[in-house]
């Protein structure tokens, strides 16, 4: 619609119009900016629903022991044995001698002097060998029998347990041969019972006899088992891998001689424990300098964090502050060598919330005695609530002697964020999900009375231009009226 305003008037009537309108659509904008809170309300929440999950990551690693506890090898001598450990590992030396590597088997067929001739005269002769306790068959046709078909055949069949490749050894005019390797190392892959009566397929160039079976072997490589002595004691694997000999500890044999014995000892590793501490801390940190930050007023400006005052920093500090620092006074009470709280192993909570770390006073603690200060952080003897019924405080509580900090504030962490469980089946939204839903709820209401206050504010404008496209008429009739009248006056 093209409007052309004030013709008759002289108004501007379209501006005045776009400035009542402008007028009325306050409100709106208004609307608009508690919206606009609401949504940085929504995404300051997520920043520390965020922040929270990467503490409880941090939480879930310091509450198992294996991860806890650090351990490190040092070993006598490079070269003969890999080494691992983990947090189930303990402090000691020990004494490593391989004696013999796992091999797998491997036989080598007869060279042929053409990998791709069919060796199969008539349709139907056979293949078969036993790798470990399965055996396998194969049928050939006399189209389809080559060296390089028969290796992929047998790769297609059994070629979970076998690899078989047509290698060229160069030596005469005979130089392709068929190899049938085991995948797996250790006597128990090895492969047994090879017939055939393919005349060209015999073992070590000797042929199958009348009954097509191979009356000489060709065992190029035999599958045997590693064999390491270990503190004494002789063991044996499948493979290079003497894992579990000693708790904790992998052993990855990659060199044997017998009579060779290396020592390897097992320590902790305290500065590994000192920098998963730390990244406990500043995960921690992370979340109360977030809580402090929303929680900070300008009294100058009189503003604040978009979630200043609001409930869910509180009940976050509280959750967080409470796993850590409410304990029970009577295991406090029996602690002898002072490792029943952050404080005493220098860790503490400074006037902002924030944890500091005192490396002296935890260097100390750690090397006095390793163990207790794991279990400071870990539940050694799981979690039992006594049968406490969902939705009541005794729920979240473990009742066993052993809590472990750490577990404990995973399990803060997870009623504040995951939905809580009420009864059977059946669930209630926890902190962030009903405080989410709840700041939702008000977004749309906003929304809401935003797209009525538009439609009302259509309707007005339209209302506006009528009105003034009314007055432009009754201003032109009045115009020409007065026009009449000047001439009829003129003409006396």
């Amino acid at each position: 619609m093209i409007s052309f305003g004030g013709i008759a008037s002289g108004l501007d009537t379209n501006a005045i119009i776009n400035a009542l309108v402008q007028a009325e659509r306050i409100p709106i904008q208004q609307l608009q900016a508690k919206k606009d809170v609401q949504q940085s309300k929504l995404d300051l929440i997520g920043t520390l629903k965020g922040h929270l999950k990467s503490l409880q990551d941090k939480a879930k690693d310091l509450s198992k022991l294996a991860d806890f506890l650090a351990f490190k090898v040092s070993a006598s001598e490079e070269g003969v044995a890999n080494f691992s450990v983990n947090g189930t590992a303990q402090a000691g030396s020990h004494t490593l001698e391989v004696l013999s590597m796992a091999q797998a088997d491997r036989w080598a067929f007869d060279a042929v002097s053409d990998p791709d001739a069919d060796l199969a005269t008539v349709d139907g002769q056979q293949l078969s060998f036993t790798v470990g306790t399965t055996q396998y068959d194969l049928a050939f046709t006399a189209g389809e029998s080559s060296l390089t078909e028969i290796a992929q055949q047998i790769n297609d069949l059994a070629g979970d347990d076998v690899t078989a490749s047509v290698v060229n050894t160069g030596a005469g005019s005979s130089s392709y041969q068929l190899v049938l390797s085991a995948k797996a190392t250790g006597e128990d892959a090895r492969i047994s019972g090879i017939v055939t009566d393919i005349a060209g397929l015999g073992i070590d160039g000797t042929g199958p006899d009348s009954e097509g079976v191979a009356q000489s072997v060709n065992n190029i490589t035999v599958g045997t088992n590693a064999v390491a002595i270990v503190d004494g004691l002789r063991v044996e694997r499948l493979e290079n891998s003497f894992n579990g000999v000693i708790n904790g500890v992998d052993i990855d044999a990659i060199s044997a001689e017998a009579g060779h014995v290396i020592q390897f000892t097992i320590e902790a590793d305290p500065e590994v424990v000192k920098t998963q501490m730390n990244e406990f801390i500043d995960a921690y940190n992370e979340v109360i300098d977030f809580i402090n930050d929303q929680n900070s007023y300008d009294e100058e400006d009189g503003v604040g964090g978009d979630l200043f005052g609001d409930s869910i920093l509180r009940s976050v500090r509280n959750a967080m502050s409470d796993a850590l620092f409410n304990l029970d006074l009577t295991t406090i009470q029996n602690d002898t060598e002072g490792y029943s709280t952050l404080g005493l192993i220098g860790i503490k909570s400074s006037t902002d919330g924030k944890l500091t770390l005192n490396e002296s006073k935890f260097d100390e603690k750690l090397s006095e005695n390793l163990q207790a200060l794991a279990d400071l952080f870990v539940d050694l003897d799981g979690f039992d609530n006594g049968g406490a019924a969902p939705n009541t405080p005794g729920y979240y509580t473990d009742t066993t002697a052993d809590t472990g900090l750490m577990s404990r504030l995973d399990r803060a962490i997870d009623r504040l964020i995951d939905p809580i469980k009420v009864a059977d089946g059946e669930y209630v939204d926890a902190l962030f999900d009903s405080r989410t839903k709840t700041i939702k709820e008000s977004m749309k209401r906003y929304d809401n009375q935003i797209d009525n206050l538009e439609r009302y504010l259509e309707t007005y404008e339209e209302q506006q231009r009528q009105r003034f496209s009314s007055l432009e008429e009754l201003m032109g009739q009045l115009n020409a009226q007065s026009q009449s009248l000047y001439s009829i006056l003129n003409s006396f």
